[in-house]
């Protein structure tokens, strides 16, 4: 069965994306009106161990694909960081992966927080600070964090264009896509203890930069998510939920031991599913075709992954999510941001668009559906642990409407902060603008047009090619051009 996409620019007030909302049988309740100024709940502070957070908008952490070979910034990382600080957001959560060790990188232009890129890495923090303090004159109240990750299955360190995964159990789908063929490719237990030492070691180097606290990654099948999925896998790392959180524990008591005092968050996708691939048997000429899961029929009981249902895999099951975050907060870890599958092989879950990437495929149910379901998961999870300060994910598609469903979403409690990921690319200050003029930039509004993925999974630096014209006026645009054509 094939979908129409409905175009979101299509609904021209709130009543009809109400009545839209209702059509798709969807929650996703939105407010009117938006209250502008001091008053807006999106600008209320809210306290954070001994620091009060100045409001409750998130920079979520992205890969730009612009940094050095050896790991350290160009012009353009420097530029993004500064629009960071533009943005208005108080909670800069990881603003950019940094890798822990070279062979982490999921490319060779990623960030390497390692001592030889200390002084441009506190370049960026700098760069952000003074951005923020120029546009809104108080940095105090300003948390910065730094995303520690490690690629695993999807580590392109050396080459664009050759995956060079390591990975924590061979996977009877993903394997093939990511050119795992050997055991080789599986860490080994030693290898692990060893990676838990880098991470302390990049969180020390997080620490005299200045950053509050740590982002342990842990979400859209990086490794260390994966280790939160590998029931397959033998020994001390795998198997048993207790065995499966081992290394991600691990990891935050020699990061807490090794940075006294540093805070530490952990970015995790609360639920995942089967990958999708393009069903071509209805494919438009010119167009991907339209999302659909793998085969999984040989699978059941699914036991690849983290918050899947066994018996159904299409299906979440919160059931080990929570018992996650209840071990994070009694190790003191009570900042989450919550998100959920993978870009690389279910982008609609995470980042609902309505146009894909490169390699990924047409909208088989309208992005609205696969908003409200994370929000709607994050929702229930807030409620569960109402102590736990938690960041939302999956706002881009919404638009000119997210400032009102942002606003709802905080006002309710449904979340703490509205984490703004992709569309900050192309206008940093849109839910500022929105507060504080009452109106948005139409013009510089994401569309989620995915070139900021397509470009980069392209082997091109990753930007907003169609809205800013820093990225309108680069060579790369012509080449994506190309590219895109050439699909």
């Amino acid at each position: 069965m094939t979908y129409t996409l409905t175009k979101l620019t299509s609904l021209k007030s709130i009543p009809e994306f109400r009545t839209y909302a209702q059509r798709l049988g969807i929650d996703l309740p939105i407010d009117d009106p938006l209250i502008r100024g001091e008053l807006s709940p999106v600008l209320s502070p809210i306290q954070w161990r001994s620091k009060t957070i100045g409001n409750r908008i998130a920079i979520q952490p992205m890969e730009g694909w612009d940094g050095t070979h050896s790991g350290g910034t160009s012009d353009a990382t420097i530029r993004r960081w500064g629009r960071f600080g533009e943005s208005g957001a108080k909670l800069i959560w990881g603003g950019e992966a940094m890798a822990v060790r070279p062979d982490g990188r999921a490319n060779p232009n990623q960030l390497l927080l390692l001592k030889e890129n200390q002084a441009a890495i506190e370049h960026l923090r700098s760069t952000l600070i003074q951005s923020h303090q120029a546009n809104y004159g108080r940095v105090d109240d300003l948390v910065i964090g730094f995303q520690l990750t490690h690629s695993g299955r999807f580590c392109r360190p050396n080459d664009k264009k050759r995956w060079e995964p390591r990975v924590a159990y061979r996977h009877p789908i993903l394997d093939k896509k990511f050119s795992v063929d050997s055991d080789e490719m599986v860490w080994t237990d030693s290898q692990l203890d060893e990676l838990v030492g880098d991470y302390a070691k990049a969180a020390i180097i997080a620490q005299q930069i200045g950053a509050d606290f740590v982002d342990i990654k842990c979400c859209h099948g990086y490794l260390l998510h994966e280790f939160l999925g590998a029931k397959t896998r033998p020994g001390i790392y795998g198997g048993s939920f207790e065995n499966r959180t081992r290394l991600l524990f691990s990891i935050i008591k020699a990061v807490q031991q090794a940075a006294p005092g540093l805070g530490i968050g952990v970015r995790v996708s609360a639920f995942d599913t089967v990958p999708f691939v393009p069903n071509q048997a209805i494919a438009q000429p010119g167009k991907q075709g339209q999302g659909m899961p793998t085969d999984f029929s040989s699978l059941v009981p699914y036991v690849w992954g983290f918050g899947i249902d066994e018996s159904d895999p299409l299906q979440h099951d919160l059931t080990e999510v929570h018992l996650l975050i209840e071990l994070l907060s009694k190790l003191g870890v009570n900042l989450i941001n919550l998100s959920a599958g993978s870009p690389y092989y279910t982008p609609h879950i995470l980042r609902p668009a309505a146009y894909p990437p490169s390699d990924g495929y047409q909208p088989h149910e309208d992005p609205l559906i696969s908003v409200a379901r994370q929000l709607n998961v994050a929702g229930q999870l807030k409620a569960r642990f109402p102590d736990t300060l938690m960041v939302g994910s999956g706002y881009s598609y919404l638009q000119e409407f997210l400032p009102n469903i942002g606003q709802n979403q905080v006002r309710t409690g449904k979340i703490d902060f509205i984490g703004l990921g992709r569309m900050v690319l192309s206008y940093p200050k849109q839910l500022m603008d929105a507060i504080q003029l009452g109106k948005s930039e139409r013009k510089l509004v994401c569309r989620t047009f995915s070139d900021c993925t397509t470009a980069p999974r392209n082997g091109l630096v990753s930007g907003c090619y169609p809205l800013d014209e820093y990225y309108k006026r680069t060579p790369e645009a012509a080449r994506l051009k190309e590219i895109k054509a050439g699909l």
